[in-house]
């Protein structure tokens, strides 16, 4: 409701202004006005065409936007915003005219029909494209500069939050799991528990001293694999084998944090652990990948795995590198090869990846916004002769023409500048500026 109201308000100030301009016009044109109901007459004729041509082109943009979210403004949707807008633009002068000359002035439908002609229609026609080319202009312009706001929050949001979400899967995940066991053995070997506690203690300092870090050294992720191997080596004792490289070809190459430990967690928790049948977990180099693998002898559960472990490890991986996680499975054997990263290399890879991206998509609208604003000034040259012509033939004494002419070129000088950047008043940095400021009041 509040929204309509809103809207006639706008095409009664629209209104006002075409009534001023035509009564400007009338005036160089020496014409006078016989006393104040003629000028009352016309006013509210002005003010019937104004709000009935606004508020069904206000509901047809309303449409195109609800159509076309977002896409409002790319040439093909803008072509159908326009024809469609000419057609609901001349529809609704058709009912005006009607309404006026039928219900108003008495004259019969079937007479004012066959006496109806296009030249009615011109200069309402013409005076309602100006004002919604005017309106397109002004949606236009402050939706680019709600999207900027927009999508610089989202591009200097998403990779850290995105990132940092998926450690955070990690603390609870562990801890749950670690709990589980301590509360085992507590049952089982109180004097086991007492050293579980202990190891536990260390391991979880590894773990909170990570969980701010995005790599670490391929060094230091293995001292913690055997640490939490120790943990688990209180409970299963002689069950579990491990093995991991006495010797590193680059200590000092990264790895995501955690990984191993999930790697092996996951190791421990689908297969059979006993005495009788021992698990073997050995971790290699090989290919430039960090593999752990285990001999397959998965335990009978009902309850299927939610594959939350290697779904984070494979997400992780893949905002820093394009390098795979690789799964290899046989009915023997069980492995899992993580990418063993440079030791030079930066988490700022996932932003350069996503500055990447948003390049290409600046150059896709770029090309986009040129498309459009060519068509805007291929349709404005097209119209130029047409105005000319309509002056021409209304045979009106005054140059009327100029006003849609001068107007639409305004607004495609407007395009132009939008398109190639150019503003005299509010320059790029005002912009930047702007956009600073905004960020900062929604924050």
């Amino acid at each position: 409701m509040m929204r309509i109201l809103k809207d006639l308000g706008k095409a009664f100030f629209v209104g006002m202004l075409v009534f001023i301009i035509l009564g400007v016009i009338q005036y160089i044109n020496g014409y006078e006005f016989a006393n104040g109901r003629e000028i009352l007459v016309m006013f509210l004729y002005n003010q019937l065409y104004a709000i009935v041509l606004y508020m069904v082109n206000a509901q047809y943009f309303g449409f195109l936007l609800k159509t076309f979210p977002n896409q409002v403004f790319k040439p093909k949707n803008l072509l159908k915003g326009l024809f469609g807008g000419i057609l609901v633009t001349l529809l609704g002068l058709f009912f005006i005219r009607v309404f006026t000359e039928v219900v108003i002035e008495g004259r019969g439908f079937s007479e004012f029909i066959s006496s109806e002609k296009m030249q009615h229609y011109y200069i309402s026609f013409i005076i309602s494209v100006v004002v919604t080319t005017i309106f397109y202009t002004a949606y236009y312009y402050r939706n680019k500069q709600q999207t900027i706001v927009k999508e610089q929050k989202i591009i200097a949001g998403t990779a850290s939050a995105k990132f940092d979400a998926l450690k955070n899967q990690l603390d609870p995940h562990f801890l749950f799991n670690s709990l589980n066991v301590l509360t085992s053995l507590i049952e089982e070997n109180p004097e086991a528990a007492t050293r579980f506690t202990t190891t536990l203690s260390k391991v979880y300092r590894y773990v909170l001293e990570q969980k701010n870090k995005d790599l670490v050294t391929l060094e230091e992720e293995l001292n913690f694999a055997e640490l939490y191997m120790s943990l688990l080596a209180v409970r299963f004792e002689d069950s579990i084998v491990f093995t991991s490289p006495s010797k590193l070809q680059n200590p000092k190459a990264k790895v995501v944090p955690l990984s191993l430990q999930l790697l092996l967690e996951n190791a421990v928790k689908h297969n059979q652990v006993m005495s009788s049948k021992k698990l073997y977990i050995t971790i290699s180099e090989e290919n430039g990948n960090l593999v752990v693998t285990n001999n397959s002898q998965p335990k009978q559960v009902l309850k299927e795995s939610t594959g939350v472990g290697l779904r984070n490890i494979r997400d992780r991986y893949a905002l820093i590198t394009k390098r795979p996680v690789i799964i290899n499975e046989n009915r023997k054997e069980f492995s899992i090869a993580i990418p063993i990263l440079g030791e030079n290399i930066q988490i700022m890879n996932t932003s350069d990846t996503f500055i990447s991206e948003k390049k290409y998509k600046l150059a896709r609208e770029r090309v986009e916004k040129l498309k459009g604003f060519y068509i805007h000034l291929t349709l404005y040259v097209l119209f130029f002769p047409v105005f000319i012509y309509l002056n021409y033939i209304s045979e009106a004494g005054f140059p009327w023409a100029l006003f849609p002419i001068v107007g639409w070129g305004i607004g495609l000088m407007g395009h132009a500048a939008e398109t190639f950047n150019y503003n005299p008043f509010f320059g790029k940095d005002w912009e930047e500026r702007k956009i600073r400021d905004l960020m900062g009041k929604d924050e």
